[in-house]
């Protein structure tokens, strides 16, 4: 007989911790044993009762959507009986409920060691980068570093990175604005020490606007710029103002820092149904813990709240922040409207075949990284934290574009759980979290943690929050992560126009 456990006493369905055959023999805490009647997957669900047709199917306690035929006690629930019981734009009411705060009783190890910078700024790497204005010259940002590592030796810095994209020509209006402002919020990130920006001369992208508009507080000294039009050898010219910056960010030191100090990102990507049982309620822990201690979190992919945004709206700590949730949520609806698109084309194939049925199946277990504490604030993808806590964040759901936004808004990392595995990293150390001990034992070279050990009942939960924390300071002192260690950074900007 095969133990299953439900999440929410309200559920009429039920998560496998493995794959059950037609006929095994389960046992539900307050129900007597009964036999499966199909083969179910591992993380797929089993229904713990008849669900007629048009019924809603239960789980974490809400709905995630209706059965399209009726479903049989041990039957296997998912997209081919169950459809979405979401529409288009909604209209709200604030219903704040108050949160019980978790008290912590995590013993911390290790101090906290950051990068302060001239502008108040806090970093917790020190690298130099190389900011291509337009996707011309992204070659050439790659030959300047390699030719600039090849001189001598350069470990005085963290590491020397650059960072291609298509953008910054041919772009009009909020593109153009975007890409500008994306790529100088980059460039002003406390975890980079020095930053050439490089231009071809002819693009949209102007240097001598990019600079002119540089927010307030910009330490001009961390700057260098090249259009490689204007020099007859632009890699030499590019070596020569590297060799400035790296003689500047070698003489930085770590120094004791807090979590006040501290804006973590926090997203998925690759789920599957182990996503909202294990990685992503710790997640939410962390999250709580470093709001509590004063720091700051941020919750992006906004189309992956469809479905469960009314947790978060719930969460708002007054009535301004509801209503700016609300904007969010339904101004990213009329992005899909506008183009004709599904408002609910989700999940994806991979997070089908890992057990998720519907966009509200997807989004519940999703926003259990926000964890419980009171949203602050609500930023549009080219704006920076300002209010310590729980922020949303403006952005689609794609991972390298959020990724990229977390960055841009000041995040210092990334907390990114994953059920089918990815190996992405985005500017900023982005630090994989396996939702299956499967999946990180397998791929070893992606994973930086397990959360699949949560799966197992007789896992101690503070242990893990604990060990996960453990890992997190290691990080944030200097520790790189998978996707550090093998290379992996991109960037990817939001698009919405047309390109000339």
């Amino acid at each position: 007989m095969v133990k299953i456990t439900r999440i929410d006493s309200a559920d009429n369905v039920a998560v496998t911790y493995a794959e059950l055959p037609a006929g095994t023999l389960v046992e539900v805490p307050g129900m007597e044993p009964f036999a499966v009647n199909d083969d179910i997957p591992v993380g797929h669900k089993l229904a713990l009762q008849e669900i007629p047709v048009g019924a809603q199917v239960t789980k974490y306690g809400a709905s995630i959507g209706f059965a399209s035929q009726a479903i049989s006690k041990g039957g296997h629930v998912h997209t081919h009986n169950v459809k979405t019981g979401l529409s288009d734009k909604q209209s709200y009411h604030y219903r704040p409920v108050a949160a019980v705060a978790e008290q912590f009783e995590w013993q911390q190890a290790q101090p906290l060691q950051v990068y302060r910078r001239s502008n108040g700024r806090v970093g917790i790497r020190n690298e130099l980068w190389v900011i291509p204005t337009v996707g011309c010259v992204n070659g050439i940002a790659d030959n300047i570093i390699k030719a600039f590592k090849a001189e001598a030796d350069r470990s005085g810095v963290d590491g020397i990175y650059h960072f291609p994209h298509p953008y910054g020509c041919s772009q009009l209006g909020g593109d153009h604005e975007r890409t500008k402002v994306m790529l100088q919020n980059i460039a002003l990130h406390p975890n980079c020490g020095g930053v050439l920006i490089l231009g071809l001369g002819c693009e949209n992208n102007q240097i001598e606007t990019f600079r002119k508009t540089l927010p307030a507080g910009a330490d001009e000294s961390r700057f260098r710029y090249l259009i490689a039009q204007d020099v007859s050898d632009e890699v030499d010219a590019g070596v020569a103002l590297l060799e400035e910056l790296y003689a500047l960010a070698t003489q930085d030191r770590r120094e004791a820092g807090s979590w006040e100090d501290i804006v973590i990102g926090l997203e998925c990507g690759g789920s599957d149904a182990f996503s909202g049982l294990t990685a992503n309620p710790l997640i939410g822990r962390v999250s709580d813990y470093v709001v509590s201690r004063g720091g700051s979190t941020v919750l992006t992919e906004v189309p992956e709240m469809f479905g469960a945004e009314h947790i978060l709206m719930e969460q708002c700590r007054n009535a301004e922040v509801f209503a700016k949730t609300v904007a969010m949520i339904n101004d990213f609806k009329e992005y899909y409207l506008a183009h004709d698109q599904p408002i609910y084309e989700n999940p994806s194939p991979g997070n089908k075949a890992g057990g998720i049925t519907t966009l509200e199946d997807k989004s519940l277990g999703c926003t259990r990284k926000a964890g419980k504490s009171p949203v602050v604030d609500v930023i549009k993808m080219d704006e920076r934290v300002v209010e310590p806590g729980l922020n949303l964040l403006y952005s689609p759901g794609n991972d390298i574009v959020a990724t990229t936004a977390l960055g841009a808004a000041g995040c210092q990392l990334v907390l990114f759980s994953t059920g089918r595995g990815t190996p992405l990293g985005g500017f900023i150390p982005t630090v994989k979290i396996a939702t299956n001990t499967p999946l990180a034992e397998k791929k070893k070279n992606w994973i930086d943690f397990n959360a699949g050990a949560l799966a197992d009942p007789t896992a101690d939960p503070d242990q893990v929050l604990s060990d996960f924390l453990t890992e997190i300071v290691a990080i944030i002192n200097g520790k790189p992560t998978s996707a550090e260690f093998r290379n992996s950074r991109d960037i990817a900007i939001f698009k919405t126009g047309v390109t000339l």
